[in-house]
């Protein structure tokens, strides 16, 4: 079999042929000049978005080296878009740009006043960035394939169809909030999901800053319900005060893994830190092994049923989590040892329990933890940030849309 990726590629390839598409927007897997989709000689235009450091065991350990790979996909004499980046990565793209007679131009990010008062439907200021780029490679490929009626005339508006595709795109994984439904209509808020799969440093500072302001905006929201219900219900209250509506203590959890390449030591503290420069900080951080294996192609895709899991990689992330609250507390986070329980204890459903973190077998615990916790206690709203991985993330997905 070909690897997973390349397997992929094929696939889709064999589709779009059947299909007959009009037109294919083809991402890369992990760079440019190894990819499988760089099988593809002649597109109509490439477009290399925001690089950062990321896949650094595969395309390099700097923004130069990183750059080198991600110009792979620029073929001869096509054009190509890329967004403002650091001077060290756009010298290196506009070098190999050169090099190929590629007419390579910087698209500004959007400009919000074109959207005639709607918003991106993506969430974050980065999405601007994303979204000029989009702009401009739709703009390429309507004018070079000669739909001119269509393509944007002037610099400072927008044709419809792209004011409706910018306020409407969605994207599962990405700044995605889904209130958990186990405890019926009338209770939504009492456990809901942050889904990111931010995984680089980059994408994870975004991803604590989207949380951060998320959050708050629910808390405000719930009081001005709230406070709605006090006020349908004031006579009642004045004869029975108990019977006001109790306001709930809403609580950070961060549920949390990524994969062993990644280096928790810059992917955690960047995500701590930029949460608590926004007055957010975690109750609990939990651990818990990816559940899919849906990687994998073949008869033996499901994922394994077998209890006896490596928890290593997962205790080493909490150690990392218990070292940086003791920094964060003025300790010394270098030398710091998180004292922790490694057997069962009055969690129950906890392999590895420390004050300030846990572990969890499986992600089925951790949530099923979450779940009876916030059941137990009518007084507390659980706002969990699932990050770290795509793969996680999607498996949260899976269980908690059942």
């Amino acid at each position: 079999m070909p690897t997973y990726f390349r397997f992929l590629a094929l696939l889709a390839f064999k589709i779009f042929a059947a299909e007959q598409v009009d037109v294919v927007i083809l991402e890369v897997g992990l760079g440019g000049r190894f990819d499988a989709t760089n099988v593809v000689e002649r597109p109509v235009v490439c477009g290399i978005a925001s690089l950062g450091y990321d896949h650094m065991e595969i395309l390099g350990n700097t923004l130069e080296q990183i750059a080198g790979e991600k110009a792979g996909i620029f073929k001869r004499e096509i054009p190509a878009f890329t967004v403002p980046q650091p001077d060290e990565a756009m010298r290196v793209l506009e070098e190999k740009a050169s090099q190929l007679d590629v007419p390579l131009q910087v698209a500004p990010p959007l400009d919000a006043n074109l959207l005639k008062g709607l918003n991106l439907g993506l969430v974050g200021e980065h999405q601007y960035v994303n979204a000029g780029l989009a702009v401009a490679l739709c703009c390429t490929w309507l004018q070079r394939t000669g739909h001119h009626d269509v393509c944007m005339q002037q610099m400072n508006s927008l044709p419809e169809q792209f004011i409706n595709g910018l306020a409407t795109a969605k994207l599962q994984g990405r700044a995605q909030i889904v209130p958990d439904l186990s405890f019926g209509p009338e209770n939504t808020g009492s456990l809901v999901f942050y889904m990111d799969g931010a995984h680089s440093p980059e994408s994870m500072e975004v991803c604590a800053r989207w949380f951060s302001l998320a959050v708050k905006e629910d808390d405000q929201r719930q009081m001005h319900h709230q406070l709605q219900d006090k006020s349908t219900f004031i006579d009642e209250s004045i004869k029975n005060p108990h019977d006001m509506t109790q306001q709930r203590t809403a609580m950070q959890i961060l549920l949390f893994n990524c994969m062993s390449v990644r280096d928790p030591q810059v992917l955690l503290p960047s995500l701590m830190k930029t949460c608590a420069s926004h007055g957010i900080h975690f109750k609990k951080a939990l651990f818990v092994p990816n559940i899919s294996v849906y990687y994998k192609v073949g008869t033996n895709s499901l994922p394994p049923s077998d209890p006896q899991v490596d928890l290593s990689w997962q205790i080493a992330l909490q150690r990392v989590w218990e070292n940086l609250i003791q920094g964060e507390k003025g300790g010394d986070a270098k030398n710091a040892v998180a004292v922790c329980d490694e057997t069962k204890d009055d969690m129950q459903l906890c392999v590895n329990n420390c004050e300030h973190s846990a572990v969890f077998a499986s992600l089925p615990l951790a949530i099923k933890w979450l779940r009876d916790t916030v059941q137990h206690n009518t007084s507390l709203r659980f706002q969990v940030l699932v990050t770290g991985s795509l793969h996680l993330v999607g498996d949260v997905l899976r269980l908690v849309k059942k």
